[in-house]
């Protein structure tokens, strides 16, 4: 999911595409729903939030909340299209929500506009989490060409993105940034704002103590893609958001992108419990060095072209049992037994037909 389509979410209104594969499913409300945690509040509160909405708009929306050792949630909000329950709130403001809550906005949107603490904490959470795709390569150069906040501006913001690409590539130097016409690099977070930048990576000669420059856009496409990640890895863990990648592998070696993970796993780097959420079709990292049982999960998509998506914690072998902590999650994996692979067959191209 790019980032636009996350600020969108909350600033325009929301429709959602039914499942095209079932005539059935185009009548039927889409669910959407998260759970998560408080971290800024000492006793990280557990939080419930979803909504449903068809093609004319939210059918209904909820906020829930419970203590971390709590049983039960203890309802917020709840909204219907019929009714606005939230007993907490004063009684002007729930005739503002109510006279102003329109079917295709979520009250979440409008009581975040309104400065309602509770449904603006809610707004809050998700603009702070980042959504990235790396598998689509026009993307992936879009990305590249967006420069961390004050880099262009800034040496010790330079000298930052520097040391952490010393973790992978420690041929990289320096950066020289020069304000220019008409490059592709731009930077609009940077202090005088939309200025158009070049910027050029700084080489050690073999030969020589001398260095030598060349365009950003000429480094690896993995360089590229660790220089694109940085700003989300730097947001997220330092506010303790939630970054979502699709096709974190896509250009990048496995111990690299090992090493991403780790990041993430490290306390000493990542003391707000920033959480990392990625697509991958790299099997080397489904390992139980590396993760837990719980954080790995699977896609089956069926005949008919319906995905299930389930945890590794909850699937059970052919002997009811579950999983163990020591199996070889990725050989395994490969041989079939957790499912989630796909059906392969030989096929001619000079004949067109499968080959069984």
């Amino acid at each position: 999911m790019s980032h636009w389509i996350k600020q969108e979410f909350f600033e325009d209104l929301i429709r959602a595409d039914a499942f095209t594969l079932a005539a059935a499913n185009k009548a039927k409300p889409t669910v959407f729903e998260v759970y998560f945690i408080d971290n800024n509040d000492k006793n990280h509160k557990i939080y419930n939030y979803g909504f449903t909405l068809d093609a004319k708009g939210i059918v209904e929306e909820w906020l829930n909340v419970k203590n971390k050792t709590g049983k039960e949630y203890k309802k917020i909000f709840y909204r219907s299209k019929e009714k606005l329950e939230f007993d907490k709130l004063k009684k002007n403001l729930q005739e503002n929500l109510k006279i102003s809550l329109q079917a295709e906005v979520l009250a979440v949107s409008l009581g975040a506009k309104l400065k309602i603490k509770e449904l603006n904490f809610v707004r809050e959470w998700f603009l702070k989490n980042e959504f990235t795709d790396f598998g689509d390569p026009f993307i992936n150069l879009f990305l590249a060409n967006n420069l961390p906040q004050n880099f262009a501006v800034d040496k010790n913001v330079q000298d930052k993105v520097l040391k952490y690409l010393h973790t992978f590539d420690s041929s990289i130097c320096g950066f020289k940034v020069k304000q220019a016409e008409s490059v592709i690099t731009k930077s609009p977070n940077d202090a005088e704002g939309g200025v158009i930048y070049n910027i050029e990576t700084e080489h050690k000669m073999l030969d020589s103590n001398e260095t030598v420059t060349m365009s950003l856009q000429n480094e690896s496409s993995g360089t590229l893609k660790m220089f694109a990640l940085y700003p989300y890895f730097e947001k997220v863990l330092s506010n303790g958001g939630i970054l979502f990648v699709d096709e974190l592998n896509a250009r990048l070696h496995p111990l690299l992108v090992r090493t991403c993970i780790q990041m993430f796993l490290n306390p000493e780097l990542n003391p707000d419990n920033a959480q990392l959420i990625f697509t991958t079709h790299d099997v080397w990292q489904i390992e139980n060095d590396l993760l837990r049982r719980d954080e790995i999960w699977f896609t089956q998509k069926s005949d008919q072209g319906v995905s299930e998506l389930y945890s590794l914690a909850d699937f059970k072998g052919e002997n009811g049992d579950k999983i163990r902590k020591d199996e070889a999650y990725a050989k395994n994996y490969l041989l079939g037994r957790y499912g989630a692979i796909p059906k392969m067959k030989n096929f001619s191209i000079a004949e067109g037909k499968d080959n069984d």
